[in-house]
């Protein structure tokens, strides 16, 4: 087996546990927003320690910092620091918002809307100067036809559910998200942010767990198993497998192969949890999924440098 075949098949595995972590999140959502999030985050920040460590190890052996000067060292820490809690409170307003939707609507309605944030990402992204492939915005009007249909009922007077609203606004805070990982990542160490915004988000989770909830440990051992699913899984495993597999894969077959996650959410929703759509729902989920997937096309450009490097 070839090594870009590897890197696919890792992909593909990391597809799938992000999108049946949607599975893990209804479940868990009986404990409390805050409960599930802040326990499951803090326990995801702690599983990349060891890769940290392990990764750390490997980089010794291969090269040497003695010439990096103190300073560097300081500025460079200072940077990782701040991006990991700039990081961290963005992945708990979206994670937060997310897993309040979650409770309210199904997994797999929830991976199809959160997936939109690929397609928000650039648009937003405007505001900032930068320019947006006119193709985004086939992409956006496809998507929100999409959106329509996967989320509002003619006969209730057109008007969004609660839990899709919560989770579509999720989508726009994890596109903040990463647009703030995007401004970071180059700048420091990928998985030690990583790691640092897993805890940041996991601590303010938990603070606000004992401020707005009423934490029971029975409840929180009796639901170990989404907890642990959604945070070393989804968080640790599913994280370090990205890493791994992109270093072999192409980029674009990468970021396609990851799109599958939204209909890994409806598969293991149907199977472990017996939900199921209208058939103008699962028009809508195939009309966002195709938009998203058009999104993460090369443009001709892209194309064209990657055969040149080739």
């Amino acid at each position: 087996m070839s090594k870009r075949m590897k890197s696919d098949l890792l992909l593909l595995l990391t597809a799938f546990i992000w999108g049946s972590a949607f599975v893990a999140q209804k479940v868990g959502a009986d404990i409390g927003t805050f409960t599930f999030n802040g326990v499951r985050t803090f326990i995801g920040g702690l599983s990349l320690i060891p890769v940290i460590l392990v990764l750390g190890a490997m980089s010794k052996n291969k090269t040497s910092k003695e010439d990096i000067s103190a300073e560097e060292k300081a500025k460079e820490r200072n940077t990782l620091i701040l991006g990991g809690v700039c990081c961290g409170i963005a992945l708990f307003a979206a994670s937060t918002v997310q897993q309040y939707g979650v409770a309210f609507t199904t997994a797999g309605k929830s991976g199809f809307i959160t997936s939109l944030y690929c397609i928000i990402v650039p648009i937003i992204s405007i505001f900032l100067g930068k320019r947006v492939r006119k193709i985004i915005w086939l992409c956006a009007l496809i998507g929100i036809f999409g959106l329509y249909l996967l989320t509002m009922k003619p006969d209730e007077g057109f008007h969004i559910q609660k839990g899709d609203f919560f989770v579509l606004l999720c989508a726009f805070a994890f596109a903040i998200h990463i647009m703030i990982i995007d401004y970071f990542s180059p700048k420091t160490d990928g998985v030690k942010l990583s790691c640092i915004q897993f805890l940041v988000s996991g601590g303010i989770g938990i603070v606000c767990m004992f401020i707005f909830e009423t934490p029971h440990l029975a409840s929180i051992l009796a639901s170990w198993f989404p907890i642990l699913y959604a945070g070393v899984l989804s968080c640790g495993i599913a994280y370090t497998l990205q890493i791994v597999a992109q270093a072999d894969a192409d980029p674009s077959e990468a970021s396609l192969i990851l799109c599958l996650e939204s209909v890994f959410s409806v598969i293991t929703g149907a199977i472990m949890l017996g939900e199921s759509m209208s058939v103008r729902g699962y028009i809508g989920c195939i009309l966002i999924f195709g938009a998203v997937v058009m999104s993460q096309l090369p443009s001709k450009e892209e194309r064209l440098s990657g055969k040149n490097k080739k």
